[in-house]
């Protein structure tokens, strides 16, 4: 199975979210019950990437399956997607694979300072094997324009505090954004994790940065609670009985929450960098926000409404960068401010759609919601 089709990167995507949550039946002894989880105590014959936390290993394998343009299944057994057990069978391109990660991570720390400047990606681009000559076509052809980049031309004619002075009036100002303190919505979520069939989502949240969702599958809810500070995610289509958010994917909780409460937004990075691309052939500005100990978030501004259109995160793993778009669009006016109805999610391992039916704003929200979910045992 190869790129070349939306079809096949779906049927591609999709194997792999259920090969990548399939995996949680794969236990090793002594899982631990509260704080994050380890590779090593939560899964069995994991040689070269132990210690890693469990929500940082799946954007791992991600980078494996976005770098080859295939699932899991490509390294794992086949039988794994019937057979949850087979994903600890070892094969031969699972040897293989453990071979390229020891490769990769002496030439980073042998050239590198062992940054991961070499990944995956940076050979197989989307193909099984790495090109080894040049292709005319890609010297001679239009270059590709990809505005979900790191690096990036700095503009200096603008300043990151104009374009989110911008962002904050075409909201409805900062007047109208002080008095949303809170709100409720409904709606439907789909993925590769429902068969892309739409399922209900609940939201609540509550200024300055709490959020909570419910999804309703038909084996049951699964919650993902942001309290401001933590982030968990338990229910049975969680990886664990209940996941401890860290580092880049606590990042994006805090992000997400930001983006439903933006009144601070100038105050989340300690540094910010402006540029230009365009979507979709429609001009947008990037401003970029740093802070230490986290890479850099992409915020894409369009330039005909001053609103906010995408963001890109990526988290730092092992085996490099790994990013995360999150998409807004369908804006409407609640109480005075322009809120998205429409969020898509895009990751390495799935796509999901929010579409709201419903906004309730500053309605009393028992604290309670954004407490720490109970452990959906597994």
């Amino acid at each position: 199975m190869r790129f070349g089709s939306k079809y096949t990167v779906f049927w591609a995507t999709a194997v792999t979210l259920v090969c990548l949550l399939g995996v949680v039946s794969v236990r090793a002894q002594g899982t631990p019950a509260d704080g994050p989880q380890t590779t090593d105590t939560l899964f069995k014959n994991i040689q070269v990437l132990k210690g890693m936390r469990i929500d940082t290993f799946f954007d791992a394998m991600g980078m494996f399956a976005a770098s080859m343009g295939d699932d899991c299944t490509y390294c794992h057994s086949k039988k794994a997607v019937l057979d949850r057990a087979a994903f600890a069978d070892v094969t031969p391109r699972i040897q293989r694979a453990r071979q390229m990660i020891v490769m990769m991570q002496a030439l980073n720390k042998q050239y590198f300072g062992g940054g991961t400047k070499v990944t995956c990606f940076t050979c197989h681009r989307g193909a099984y094997t790495p090109v080894n000559a040049p292709r005319l076509a890609l010297q001679y052809g239009s270059p590709e324009d990809d505005p979900n980049v790191i690096t990036f031309v700095v503009d200096p004619r603008t300043s990151a505090e104009s374009v989110l002075d911008k962002y904050l009036q075409a909201l409805g100002g900062p007047g109208a954004l002080s008095k949303l303190t809170s709100f409720t919505a409904k709606g439907t979520y789909s993925g590769f994790d429902t068969g892309d069939k739409q399922i209900p989502v609940e939201i609540f949240a509550k200024a300055p940065n709490q959020r909570a969702w419910i999804l309703s599958f038909l084996d049951g809810q699964s919650h993902r609670v942001f309290d401001g500070t933590n982030g968990w995610w338990a229910g049975f289509d969680a990886p664990a009985p209940i996941e401890v958010l860290t580092t880049g994917n606590l990042d994006r909780a805090r992000l997400e929450a930001l983006v439903a409460f933006p009144a601070n937004i100038k105050q989340a990075y300690t540094s910010w960098k402006v540029g230009r691309t365009a979507i979709e052939d429609k001009d947008v500005t990037i401003v970029q926000g740093s802070k230490e100990g986290l890479l850099p978030v992409n915020f894409y501004f369009d330039n005909a409404t001053g609103l906010l259109v995408r963001i890109v995160r990526w988290n730092d793993t092992p085996v490099g960068p790994v990013p995360t778009q999150l998409e807004y669009s369908d804006y409407r006016d609640v109480a005075g401010v322009k809120m998205p109805f429409n969020w898509v999610m895009t990751q390495t391992y799935m796509q999901a759609t929010i579409q709201l039916s419903g906004i309730q704003p500053n309605v009393p929200i028992d604290a309670a919601r954004f407490n720490r979910p109970a452990p959906v045992p597994h």
